[in-house]
């Protein structure tokens, strides 16, 4: 265990490690901030309003969500333009949990700002559109993929379970009801962030539980990486070999030398690239 970034994040999320320039970026929401390092020299993007998430578009841009869009980000010039809008309309809500699928979509969730119940959903932008998954979630969390792209998983936290959907082969759409996957319920954890690794193993953060959770394929329990800060929000797989797990963590509310900050463990699993966004 090391901590990877000693700066401390109000709300750490949505680490991306980018295959193509060998960098991990990752965001503190509540501060508007895009954060990285490169060859040991600590980065910072700031922004007008939340963002959350985002994929690779090429070696030099990013998709970001922002609380009211998704926005292509030059990380050469720091200039945004905006893709789609994202409940622009709504100021009680924001983006959360997102990552690209292997069809080159993006899948981003919404919730309310104070955690609103049921303000929020799970949106796919696909081929320049945006189209609703699933409406009427409170906290999104968990979007990931399968490595034989077979189904995604997704959760509303509240609800303590992770869900499975089936995915169509051909262009990666829902392809009938979701199903829940894992259920959190009767040991009282709350799924945040999640990644499969390439043999199919699901790595939850768990929010509240100083830990990230392995899966089986299947869904049983098999271990748990545990860390020096409480509030663990997202896993993501990078470094050369994508053998190192890197894990976000969120200070608001915590006291401690630790809480906030960013880490990575080496030789957890062997991860998967993450998928490139098609804009």
């Amino acid at each position: 265990m090391q901590i990877y970034d000693e700066r401390v994040c109000k709300l750490g999320e949505g680490p991306l490690w980018h295959p193509g320039r060998g960098q991990l970026f990752w965001f503190d929401i509540l501060k508007n901030r895009l954060l990285s390092t490169k060859d040991g020299v600590a980065l910072q993007w700031d922004f007008n309003e939340h963002v959350s998430a985002a994929g690779w578009v090429d070696d030099d841009t990013l998709l970001v969500a922002s609380e009211t869009a998704l926005l292509r980000f030059d990380l050469r010039s720091g200039k945004t333009d905006q893709i789609a809008p994202l409940e622009a309309k709504n100021p009680l809500t924001r983006s959360n949990d997102g990552r690209a699928d292997p069809w080159g979509g993006f899948w981003i969730g919404t919730m309310g700002k104070n955690g609103e119940p049921k303000a929020g959903a799970i949106y796919r932008f696909y081929r320049g559109e945006i189209t609703i998954l699933y409406p009427e979630i409170t906290v999104s969390n968990a979007i990931c993929f399968a490595p034989d792209k077979s189904c995604a998983y997704f959760s509303d936290t509240r609800s303590h379970q992770i869900m499975r959907q089936s995915l169509s082969a051909s262009d990666g759409w829902p392809d009938g009801p979701p199903e829940v996957f894992i259920d959190l319920r009767a040991a009282g954890l709350k799924p945040d962030g999640a990644v499969v690794d390439a043999s199919g193993c699901l790595l939850n953060a768990q929010w509240g539980a100083a830990r990230v959770a392995r899966y089986s394929p299947t869904g049983e329990f098999l271990d748990a990486i545990g860390f020096p800060a409480k509030q663990i929000s997202c896993p993501a797989f990078g470094g050369k070999n994508l053998n190192t797990l890197f894990a976000t963590s969120a200070a608001i509310g915590m006291k401690g030398a630790h809480h906030g900050k960013t880490f990575s463990v080496a030789d957890v699993a062997i991860g998967q690239a993450e998928h490139a966004v098609i804009l």
